[in-house]
């Protein structure tokens, strides 16, 4: 019981509910050892009642939490401060706002929205200073009702992509789609920094930093100084254009598969021959050196881990000891030109990554998007990247984040990420969560958390065990999402939750509190707590984005055939027979098609797959969900996932382009030109803007000459 008590002040479970009316103590090793990588010694009974009484002593003590949250209602008033404060009496409270002006602290609800420090003196000598949060109530929501695209951009390849898709097919997706169809989002996988090196993770969900960009999706020939190259330099651009066009043939004419290291490999000459032949003009030169004030050490630290990574490869902790904290690495750095000039090389690329992600939300914004891009936040983080070297304090050394078994994976999962260290955020004062933020805002009309029950809790797995062995570890989700209120907030920007699986009870009401959008797909969408059928249109909730499928789910077209359950039996996926695994998916998709035709969403009756899922996105928007995503896959009737979990070489996870029924790859000018996707997105723009759908054919202006139809 003494472990158990010292666990629950640190937020460590000692046993979990995988499902309702099951309770599962967890294994007293792995309560041990996710204690130790807070810090916590609980090796034996003697450790363990002597932290328990350390715990209890410092709280005696301690006049101050490290965090404090505020919240500020709509109407101006101030909420309650969150842990209450037991001060002394006569303990003076004073508050330094981030702008710098002292305000007494009795008077909390005149405090400006920001990040302030707090200060306390009590009688007795004692002192302590703490991060005060003081945040809007909620997230702010769109002004209207918005559908989208939602796309894994390095599948969408145009007749300029150098073999993936690129910053510059983003741009010219979101403007077509603003435009020509009334979309008002496009939604992108995370564009994070990946793992130097190759072979490379092509997942885009284990980068090697959350904070910055990756440079691979740079449209080359875009910036700026690409057409100042003098002839001396041109043949050997001239050589890499060739690559480059090699490249996306192969892809969209030879069948290859999407090879990322092969276009970095490319792209990094490029960009080595580019900006070494021209210096940018003074007002770029201008611009890049605001950027690297305003990034300030945070950059300066991803680009050394960089360049570092060229020489010693991304295993730092292999690195020489010298090299392994950023503050020690400086004066390798400063020490070394050659490596300063890389370094200075990988804060160019920061730079102009962040402006051509600027051009595309530009570009969104003014083809009229209501929302505009919407960037994607992975949970965590690879264990040698980037984030992982310059923050090795916020991280908990030996653990990997995953999930518990579930009726769906009774093996459970680990995702191969270290988490945060609740302790360490709290500490100070989530200015590591603050400035990851503050990042992917920059250029984000919304943005989409991948796992957003990470906020509340996250499943830990001690290094060498299984996942099944793991535990949760609760966060301070009134700070994690204070911090997140803000900075939406300062950035006008909306916020989704990937809120899919399981999910512990409260948490979608208090994410709604807050106003931040769920997620809901069609076909987890039933009356669980009722008849288990599809739950009907008008019960769907309205704060979310209602989508078909995402990007670890089978297409629509796959899910409607039955594809999907031949592609997992292949695999080696199915747990069970695979004619009873066909037959309860047919009568699953059954259920919809026929809930579908009786609402008169599907007049022409069941059978002609197109139709089909018109009907399906016409019943997401006959929800009231405030924002409806579109698959773009869905668009052209691509039967394959773009990620099929549990596998690894067994299927091409995250490396297919976009392609038509046929399987064929299909350009970003094919799908413009495509009278399928037309079809479909006219029919989304009219019920959108709350008018019936016209029968006229798209608009042949949008077709570029020699454009194959779909």
């Amino acid at each position: 019981m003494t472990l158990a008590r010292l666990a629950a002040r640190h937020g460590v479970a000692t046993a979990h509910s995988p499902s309702e009316g099951v309770t599962v103590p967890v294994p007293d090793a792995t309560v041990v050892a996710v204690l130790a990588a807070l810090g916590v010694d609980a090796a034996s009974p003697e450790a363990v009642a002597a932290a328990l009484d350390a715990a209890e002593r410092a709280d005696r003590e301690r006049l101050l939490p490290p965090t404090l949250v505020l919240h500020r209602e709509e109407d101006g008033a101030g909420g309650t401060v969150r842990p209450p404060l037991d001060l002394p009496p006569g303990t003076r409270l004073l508050v330094t706002t981030e702008d710098g002006e002292i305000v007494d602290g009795g008077d909390w609800s005149g405090l400006p929205l920001g990040v302030h420090t707090v200060g306390a003196e009590a009688p007795d000598g004692r002192a302590a200073t703490g991060t005060l949060i003081v945040s809007p109530a909620r997230v702010p929501g769109p002004g209207r009702r918005a559908y989208g695209l939602l796309v894994q951009l390095y599948s969408l390849l145009s007749t300029r992509s150098w073999g993936m898709g690129d910053l510059g097919d983003l741009r010219e997706l979101a403007t077509w789609a603003g435009r020509t169809h009334g979309a008002g989002f496009v939604q992108v996988n995370p564009l994070h920094a990946g793992v130097p090196g190759a072979p490379g993770d092509p997942s885009p969900y284990r980068p090697s930093s959350r904070r910055f960009p990756d440079p691979v999706h740079l449209r080359i020939e875009e910036i700026p100084e690409y057409a100042l190259v003098g002839p001396e330099r041109r043949e050997e651009l001239d050589r890499i254009l060739a690559e480059a066009a090699e490249l996306r043939e192969r892809v969209l004419g030879k069948g290859a598969l999407i090879d990322r290291d092969a276009v970095w490999e490319a792209k990094r000459r490029a960009l080595e021959l580019v900006l070494g032949a021209v210096e940018p003009g003074p007002g770029r030169r201008a611009d890049f050196h605001d950027f690297l004030a305003e990034r300030g050490s945070a950059l300066e630290d991803h680009a050394t881990y960089q360049a570092l990574a060229e020489r010693h490869g991304h295993h730092w902790r292999s690195w020489p000891e010298e090299l392994r904290t950023p503050r020690a690495a400086e004066s390798a750095v400063r020490a070394d030109p050659a490596l300063a000039a890389r370094v200075d090389f990988h804060c160019r690329l920061a730079w102009l990554t962040d402006r051509q992600l600027a051009d595309a939300a530009a570009a969104a914004r003014e083809a009229g998007m209501e929302v505009g891009i919407v960037h994607d936040l992975a949970v965590g983080v690879h264990p040698e990247g980037s984030d992982a070297w310059a923050q090795q304090e916020a991280f908990a050394a030996g653990m990997s984040v995953g999930a518990p078994p579930d009726a769906f994976n009774s093996r459970g999962q680990d995702w191969g990420l270290p988490p945060w260290r609740p302790d360490a955020l709290a500490a100070a004062g989530y200015a590591p969560y603050r400035g990851l933020l503050r990042e992917l805002l920059r250029h984000a009309g919304a943005l989409r958390i991948d796992h957003v029950m990470g906020l509340f809790r996250l499943w830990w797995v001690p290094e060498g065990r299984e996942p099944t062995e793991g535990t949760y570890v609760r966060y301070d989700a009134e700070a994690m999402l204070a911090v997140l209120v803000l900075e939406a907030h300062r950035a006008g920007a909306l916020v989704i939750g990937e809120d899919l699986g399981t999910v512990e009870p409260g948490v979608r009401e208090e994410l709604a509190r807050r106003g931040v959008f769920g997620t809901s797909v069609l076909w987890f969408e039933r009356d669980w707590a009722g008849t288990g059928r599809p739950l009907p249109a008008g019960e769907w909730r309205a704060e979310c984005v209602a989508t078909a499928t995402t990007h670890d789910l089978p297409s629509t077209a796959a899910r409607l055939s039955g594809e999907h359950v031949g592609l997992r039996h292949r695999l080696g996926l199915l747990a069970g027979d695979l004619e009873r695994e066909r037959a309860a998916d047919a009568a699953e998709t059954a259920e919809w098609l026929g809930l579908f035709e009786r609402t008169g969403l599907l007049p022409e009756g069941p059978g002609d797959e197109e139709a089909e899922i018109r009907a399906v996105h016409r019943f997401l928007l006959a929800t009231p969900a405030r924002m409806v995503g579109v698959w773009l896959p869905d668009a052209v009737g691509d039967r394959r996932p773009q990620n099929l979990p549990g596998t690894w070489d067994e299927y091409p996870n995250w490396r297919l382009p976009l392609a038509g029924p046929d399987g064929q790859p299909l350009t970003l000018e094919q799908l413009a030109a495509s009278p399928r996707a037309h079809s479909l997105l006219r029919e989304l723009r009219a019920r959108t803007e709350g008018r019936e759908p016209s029968d006229r054919a798209g608009d042949a202006r949008t077709a570029p000459p020699g454009a194959r139809p779909v």
